[in-house]
């Protein structure tokens, strides 16, 4: 995958990031409907300060695809994820993010030690949705 990191507090800057992204990965032509994107908070806010906490804005790529020096390139490990389809509005994402955890944890799910994945497609955003990717072990 290519991306575009930004290191600071969550939250603005994030969209920034993909909309860095967006700009580099438009110009070649990799922006199409059926495009992968990912946002990828590295850090956790509640142990990491906020000046220091890392995000990466994400499109999948195949390995034809040229990057250059705007982007970086990176792939993503594999393992077992539980999906939740979530609208993409604030409320909608808080409130999952409030939810996952208990909820993984009452179907006998721990969350691994891997990054929490915000996942997209063009489908997915004109409808006003997103998956959050959960990397999850059995209890």
């Amino acid at each position: 995958m290519a991306y575009v990191r930004q290191i600071g507090p969550y939250g603005f800057t994030n969209i920034q990031a993909m909309d860095k992204l967006k700009r580099w990965a438009g110009e070649k032509k990799l922006l199409t409907e059926s495009a992968i994107l990912f946002g990828i908070p590295q850090d956790n806010p509640q142990t990491t300060l906020p000046e220091n906490c890392r995000y990466d804005a994400c499109i999948v790529i195949t390995n034809d695809d040229q990057i250059d020096d705007s982007i970086h390139e990176s792939e993503l490990s594999g393992g077992e994820y539980v999906i939740c389809k979530v609208k993409h509005t604030v409320e909608d994402i808080q409130k999952a993010w409030a939810e996952i955890v208990p909820a993984l944890h009452s179907r006998g799910y721990h969350i691994d030690n891997k990054p929490i994945l915000e996942k997209y497609t063009g489908e997915m955003v004109n409808q006003n949705f997103c998956e959050i990717c959960v990397s999850v072990k059995r209890l």
